[in-house]
């Protein structure tokens, strides 16, 4: 039996993740493997952590790449505070929130919904309500910027509200983690989580992770063993830790990558970062309404790396998304959920947050739009984002 070279295609990638990776990254992971408690290795796991320490905006202790996706993240930062019984307050206005009940649900917690509308943010006083029937919630679940929606969460009240209530405050944040600020001790943040393959521009299989002194201090007045083996953070503290303790075998080549990508947000600066993914996103959202649709969050509550485009019931969504595929090579998200078919997500994230890839990808869909029947002239779109960039 043999099988041939392997060839993906060559796409832009614009949809909710992965997205673009860059060059420098892939390079990163050709580099030679060592082994997990090689001296070469332990300086790479020590720039990981010092340079995720900068990008969460921490202090913490233990902050390191989860060996995993972001769901991973998601697990381990569930499974070390949650103990069955407990009471988890978890924040729902889309899949992602939606998920994350579901998690702590599987590891036994007693799970109270406090939910937004797709496309809106949570109210921090329908939060305060959930906190005061609830005294003894353990944990409030958040995601920061909701992928499924598009929704950039305000964060500077919630974190103040969990500590006079004295509830861990667990935030998710995979779609802002290197494009918009995260500021995980200034916030009140205990524990938080993201992916690399978002605005890190890195392949997804690390998980950044965070979490502070006092959620460790839960974790370790726990009355059983953190259901999770793999994810256990007091063990898998000492691997991390000055101890190098084996936990398990990481994944060298994904930690040779995260660090590059970490290296590159740096070089860049944050600040300039930030302005990029803010930039392209104004000129996407220019571009669209060019084109006669209109964005699908509330303004004022939109993340500027995942944009959710409302789709009017004349667009055939699976037929510009496949058209934008196979003639374009370009790849954007379709709606989940509720959302289904009424939107795409657009996601500008990392080394995909450029120029020349919403001019790009503007361009395209007028020549699907013109060939659909959708407006009669080309070229608008196109004007509308490029004239966003030319002023600034």
């Amino acid at each position: 039996m043999t099988f041939g070279e392997l060839k993906p295609h060559l796409r832009l990638l614009l949809g909710p993740g992965p997205s673009p990776v860059h060059p420098r990254v892939l390079k990163a992971m050709s580099t030679n493997v060592v082994g997990h408690l090689d001296p070469d290795f332990l300086e790479v796991m020590d720039d990981c952590q010092q340079m995720l320490r900068e990008l969460f905006g921490t202090k913490n202790r233990v902050t390191f790449p989860v060996s995993g996706t972001g769901s991973a993240g998601m697990e381990a930062a569930v499974c070390n505070v949650i103990e069955p019984g407990d009471k988890a307050i978890i924040c729902v206005n889309g899949v992602f929130g939606t998920r994350m009940a579901d998690v702590a649900g599987r590891y036994g917690a007693e799970v109270i919904q406090v939910e937004a509308d797709w496309g809106m943010p949570i109210d921090p006083a329908d939060l305060k309500k959930a906190l005061d029937a609830n005294p003894d919630a353990a944990l409030v679940g958040i995601v920061h910027a909701e992928t499924s929606t598009g929704v950039l969460q305000p964060m500077e009240e919630i974190g103040a509200m969990c500590k006079d209530h004295g509830a861990l405050l667990l935030m998710d944040c995979v779609t802002s983690l290197g494009g918009v600020p995260v500021e995980v001790d200034k916030w009140g943040v205990e524990i938080a989580y993201s992916g690399t393959q978002k605005c890190l521009s890195c392949p997804p299989g690390v998980a950044p992770f965070t979490i502070s002194e006092r959620a460790l201090g839960k974790m370790r007045e726990r009355k059983n063993k953190v259901a999770s083996w793999y994810f256990d953070v007091s063990m898998i503290e000492n691997y991390w830790g000055s101890d190098r303790s084996y936990h398990h075998t990481g994944p060298i080549t994904m930690n040779y990558a995260i660090r590059e990508a970490l290296r590159l947000i740096f070089e860049e600066g944050a600040e300039a970062r930030f302005a990029r993914h803010a930039l392209a996103s104004k000129a996407l959202q220019a571009g669209v309404e060019a084109l006669g649709l209109s964005m699908f969050a509330r303004d004022g509550a939109r993340t500027p790396t995942l944009n959710t485009v409302a789709i009017t019931e004349n667009i055939d969504d699976g037929g510009v998304r496949k058209q934008l595929l196979n003639d374009f090579n370009i790849e954007i998200g379709g709606g989940l959920g509720p959302v289904a078919g009424k939107a795409w997500r657009i996601g500008l994230m990392g080394h995909g947050a450029r120029q020349e890839n919403v001019v790009y990808l503007m361009s395209a869909l007028e020549v699907i739009f013109k060939k659909m029947g959708y407006i009669d002239e080309v070229g608008e779109a196109v004007t509308a984002a490029t004239r966003v960039y030319a002023e600034a």
